[in-house]
């Protein structure tokens, strides 16, 4: 049974590679190389299969699907995002193919498409770093996933030129597929929370949108990211698309798998990969220089291009459409270039403090509008972090001191919580260039609210450093990380749970009891 060899070898080498802090799909890819090297020693035969080529499509569709999922404009529509991928786009192309047309003695057509896959850079791989790290919603990570998304839309239109489909007729009913949007967000919402949200899906991704779109003569894969980008503007989008997480993740180990299967590299193969290796750091400079062109300072420059220097899966994606015969050694080059990039990308904030006086001289006079150094004027007390937590403590001081302010590093939180009459602003309290800026010369309390314990514990220390004296207080959900927090410079800290135990038991005391006995714990 083969699939029964696949699960083995994936899992094995897939949690392998994830214990030295690796992508597991690099253990995907090379599980197939594996396999494929024991079938050329043993003579055992070990080939991809009907159902392997299946599982793999459908991986790829609902990659495309979950992309369009997040295909809102306005994280798209801004100059940085646009012009940045489509001057790096360009850029790269120029260069890249007469460098590979003269290197790898291969035709232009080809040394096109090779520059074309090789200047995309991992979705998954950026997505996954910035969201271990809680930076998808700060100012350097919406850059990163913007030109990631624009970069997947050139993708799709690679894609689809290199297919060669010819649409039929029926194919101008695509154009009106935007009257549907009201029965699809109606299915959404009558769908609940369980695995009917994940039937519906599928049933988008894989059956409407694929199979739809190729019967009208259009791409699989526009079809399933039309479909997404249909439902992005829906308030539960983003739970379908983690609803759909691991389904995907699961298929698009068959992509993988079958790339390694396919075949081992050769020697021009590794060579190859070693050359696209040296030339990586090349794509991360291009990035930073062409952010700092837009008015981005050098910290967002940095982080977001660190994100981005990699080779992409989307470019394997467009070589087994257009270049089946280069899959092996573009695969070895994304593997190689996500063992350069994973762990850089861990230690991107301690490595930009030691880079960062000298990467600053190249920053525009002229700041961009998210990222102007901020005054707290009057402010008395200070809330940092505007989630669920720090909203409730804006919401319960608000009434008894006006001098409030709010902080998030999530713009669009930002302006909702500014359409709902609060004084909050842009900041990110994880950005050390931030602090270096920051007027506060009336703040006496600060309420550490954030999610995550990195940026609770740069606040409390940057305050300290500062010469802040006043009360700084956090919420945590351990008790070892308000330990750290209290170290790092705050007065209090609070245990989430307990808290609301507490808040839960006084709420039933304030109440008078139907039935005093029940308090008391004394019978009728």
């Amino acid at each position: 049974m083969p699939e029964a060899i696949w699960i083995t070898f994936a899992f094995g080498l897939g949690l392998l590679v994830k214990l030295v802090g690796l992508p597991p799909l690099v253990g995907y890819l090379a599980a197939g190389f594996v396999l494929s090297g024991i079938a050329e020693a043993t003579g055992v035969v070990i080939e991809e299969t009907d159902v392997l080529q299946h599982i793999a499509h459908l991986g790829v569709l609902l990659l495309l699907f979950t992309v369009g999922l997040k295909l809102k404009l306005r994280s798209i529509v801004s100059p940085e995002v646009i012009g940045g991928s489509l001057l790096h786009f360009g850029i790269t192309c120029a260069v890249f193919t007469p460098g590979l047309y003269l290197l790898m003695d291969i035709g232009w057509s080809t040394a096109f498409m090779l520059a074309i896959a090789l200047s995309f850079s991992s979705t998954v791989l950026a997505a996954k770093v910035l969201e271990s790290k809680r930076e998808l919603r700060a100012f350097h990570g919406r850059v990163a996933i913007g030109i990631l998304i624009m970069q997947d839309l050139i993708a799709l239109v690679v894609m689809s030129l290199a297919a060669g489909k010819t649409p039929s007729e029926w194919a101008l009913i695509v154009f009106g597929l935007p009257l549907l949007r009201p029965i699809l967000f109606k299915l959404l919402d009558a769908s609940g929370h369980d695995e009917l949200l994940v039937l519906l899906g599928l049933l988008l991704a894989l059956v409407v949108g694929g199979l739809g779109f190729e019967a009208v003569g259009l791409s699989s894969e526009l079809g399933a990211l039309v479909f997404g980008a249909m439902l992005a503007n829906h308030p539960r989008s983003q739970e379908l698309a983690k609803s759909l997480w691991s389904v995907k993740e699961v298929f698009l180990v068959g992509f993988f798998l079958q790339i390694g299967i396919g075949g081992l590299p050769d020697q021009e193969a590794i060579m190859f990969a070693v050359i696209a290796a040296l030339v990586l750091p090349l794509k991360g400079i291009l990035f930073f220089f062409l952010l700092i062109l837009f008015r981005l300072r050098s910290r967002s420059s940095f982080l977001s291009a660190l994100s981005l220097t990699n080779y992409s899966e989307f470019g394997l994606i467009v070589a087994s459409v257009a270049l089946p015969e280069w899959l092996v050694p573009l695969a070895i080059t994304v593997s190689l270039s996500f063992v350069i990039s994973a762990p850089l990308n861990r230690f991107a904030h301690p490595l930009f403090e030691r880079i960062g006086h000298r990467l600053g001289r190249f920053e525009s006079h002229k700041r961009h509008p998210d990222e102007q150094p901020i005054s707290l004027g009057n402010t008395r007390i200070l809330v940092m972090g505007m989630g669920r937590t720090g909203t409730a403590a804006y919401d319960w001081l608000k009434d008894s001191d006006q001098h409030l302010m709010g902080l998030d590093s999530d713009p669009a939180k930002v302006e909702k919580h500014q359409k709902e009459g609060r004084n909050a602003v842009f900041a990110d309290a994880e950005d050390t260039t931030f602090w270096e800026g920051l007027h506060m010369p009336s703040v006496e309390a600060v309420i550490l609210a954030m999610s995550d314990i990195e940026g609770k514990l740069i606040a409390a220390r940057m305050l300290r450093k500062l010469g802040f004296k006043g009360y700084i207080v956090a919420h945590t959900l351990y008790a070892d990380e308000a330990k750290q927090i209290c170290e790092a410079g705050a007065d209090d800290t609070y245990l989430t749970m307990s808290e609301t135990g507490v808040a839960l038991a006084s709420h039933l005391l304030d109440k008078k009891p139907a039935r005093p006995s029940l308090i008391s714990g004394k019978s009728d």
